[in-house]
């Protein structure tokens, strides 16, 4: 456990070196066009390196790289065992590195340090670790077949994958990906967004030093409508994995069909509904949790429980209860050790997140916490968390992702009114039930559309668990052993004996 002050962290950044540069077959190389864009920290606004902004060219360069290192076979036929055994070693030098990375993330996106050190980081570790330790022990089958035949069924990497990450989890996020993708293995590109680049481009040297050869793991910072695009639509490409908005989701399936009909895995939007029942067996925990649902990360979540659905008859009684566990969730330095809240990730998203506020009050919603810009003086982007109460689930702040600290408050009569609310969305990403019936749980996690429920908590799981949407909140899944499948392709031989 780290003792760093916050004047430590703020001393290091001033003399953290930044490498801003793409890495493809093992070196860290500027963009063909000699292109780059600044990286603002939202801590404070200042420049902190110049970033290389990579295009169509790059993408060809690194998906060169990646097809030769996949089809010479020195990672993509190596044995299970020795990819375990590099997979385990990356792991462990992000730990080795835990305070730089920490210190980037929280630069770059505005996180607070504490989160950056104590859950990103080591989650990122633990989605290496956990996806190399399984991969020597996933076995194929065989078929059950006449006497004088013989039927496999063995999986094989799928080739070459692109994996477009969001801002809002940067490194954790990629490593989801990285994890099973490397794996089974595979040669990958990720895309890190451009709000947020600093940790992909870091950890892909060590990657290198962990023993994976290069060429197996190149990083292209840059834009979306530029590298992303390239990526999503080339030929060589043949499977793209996303994680990000469901507008730039659907797009990435069109592209899929325009070019190759590469395999698009997608984690999209979300608007969760946190369902507390008059039942619930402990109201402090779920206000608690309600809270800490909308506050954390800043609301930048893609589960983020936006919607918080009280049953009537204790909505009066709940709802202070709320507000008073918000106070806790108070924006601050995100280099104070003691910060929970940290600043947006630029001024464009906060713009975003105050525009939806503006729009809670036009539809009538009452404003009851929260709701303003704070701590301009800082030169940051940083939001007040905010509560709207007397919602209506059609209004634009309960219908839309607003990926910021805002919280929309709706009151239901039923059980069956609950669950007509909660699924009335086009997202079923995640959703949360309070109650001590333990039938009514079961029964409510049965009707809701949304790939995680959570029963007396919020944002339960682990790697063990698939993580992944229903409806326009994607298809496929992270974590767990089904993560596997978005980057296999399963043959099937049959053999005449």
């Amino acid at each position: 456990m780290t003792t760093l002050t916050r004047a430590d962290w703020e001393q290091r950044a001033r003399e953290l070196k930044i490498e801003g540069r793409a890495y493809i077959n093992g070196e860290y190389t500027a963009a063909v066009s000699n292109e780059t864009f600044e990286c603002i920290s939202p801590v404070d606004g200042r420049l902190l390196t110049r970033v290389a902004s990579c295009d169509a060219a790059d993408a060809q360069r690194a998906v060169d790289s990646a097809r030769v290192t996949f089809n010479s076979g020195v990672w993509s036929r190596l044995a299970p065992a020795k990819r375990k055994s590099a997979m385990i070693r990356f792991a462990a030098l992000l730990k080795v590195n835990a305070e730089e990375l920490a210190l980037l993330e929280t630069l770059d996106m505005g996180k607070p340090i504490s989160d950056s050190l104590h859950i990103d980081v080591p989650g990122a570790a633990q989605a290496l670790s956990w996806s190399g330790e399984a991969i020597d022990k996933i076995y194929d089958e065989v078929a059950t077949t006449p006497h004088d035949q013989l039927g496999l069924v063995t999986r094989e990497p799928v080739g070459v994958v692109a994996a477009i990450v969001p801002w809002n989890f940067p490194l954790m996020m990629a490593c989801w990906k990285l994890g099973p993708a490397l794996s089974t293995g595979n040669s990958v590109i990720l895309k890190p967004s451009e709000k947020s680049p600093l940790t992909a481009i870091r950890i892909a040297a060590l990657a290198v030093e962990a023993g994976i050869p290069a060429g197996v793991l190149n990083v292209l910072p840059g834009y979306g409508h530029t590298v992303g695009k390239a990526l999503a639509l080339h030929m060589d490409v043949d499977t793209l994995v996303f994680t990000g908005s469901t507008k730039i989701a659907k797009q990435l399936m069109i592209y899929s069909g325009e070019s190759n009909m590469k395999r698009i895995w997608l984690e999209a939007g979300g608007k969760s509904p946190n369902i507390v029942f008059a039942d619930a067996p402990d109201l402090q925990a779920a206000a608690e949790a309600a809270a800490s649902a909308i506050a954390f990360n800043q609301g930048e979540v893609c589960t983020a429980g936006s919607r918080l659905l009280v049953e009537r008859s204790i909505k009066e009684r709940f709802l202070p209860l709320v507000i008073e566990a918000l106070k806790a969730w108070k924006p601050g330095n995100p280099l104070d050790p003691d910060t929970n809240v940290g600043a947006l990730v630029d001024t464009q998203q906060m713009n975003t997140v105050l525009s939806y506020i503006e729009s809670g009050h036009a539809d009538g919603a009452k404003l009851v916490a929260g709701g303003k810009r704070t701590l301009q003086e800082s030169g940051g982007t940083y939001v007040e968390p905010t509560i709207f109460d007397g919602v209506s689930n059609a209004m634009k702040i309960a219908q839309e992702e607003i990926f910021g600290p805002v919280l929309s408050v709706i009151a239901f009569d039923s059980v069956e009114e609950a669950i007509s609310i909660a699924n009335d969305t086009p997202y079923g990403l995640a959703a949360a039930v309070w109650t001590a019936n333990i039938s009514k749980a079961h029964l409510t996690a049965k009707a809701l559309r949304a790939g995680s429920v959570w029963v007396n908590q919020y944002d339960g799981g682990d790697m063990t668990a698939p993580f992944g949407g229903f409806k326009q909140s994607g298809n496929g899944r992270d974590k767990s052993l089904h993560a596997f499948d978005k980057y296999t392709e399963l043959k099937s031989t049959w053999i005449k004996l």
